[in-house]
């Protein structure tokens, strides 16, 4: 499961590129990846703030800034549901019937 695309964090539009996995230990969807270079998400981090909100669509998750990566890009973590859309569920292949 992954995203990539536009999303808000605390109000600024960013791109992110997300993905997340079943974590068997405690049983909980743990999902996080990078925000692209944004200075006022920067500055959030870098004032003190770590928990904030991620929204993509309708969908708003809290998350938690872990780190600045060497390109100004900002680390992001959440637990639960993802704040991506789930996927499009596929649709069932026609059947074949015998002629």
């Amino acid at each position: 499961m992954s995203y990539h695309g536009p999303a808000g964090v605390e109000g600024t539009s960013v791109r992110v590129h997300l993905s997340g996995r079943w974590e068997p230990v405690d049983g909980r969807f743990h999902w996080g990846g990078r925000i692209e270079p944004e200075p006022r998400v920067a500055h959030l981090l870098r004032s003190g703030r770590r928990d904030v909100e991620v929204r993509i669509a309708n969908r708003v998750r809290a998350a938690r800034l872990a780190e600045i990566d060497p390109w100004g890009g900002v680390r992001v973590t959440g637990v639960g549901d993802p704040p991506w859309p789930p996927a499009a569920e596929s649709t069932a292949a026609p059947e074949l019937t015998e002629e």
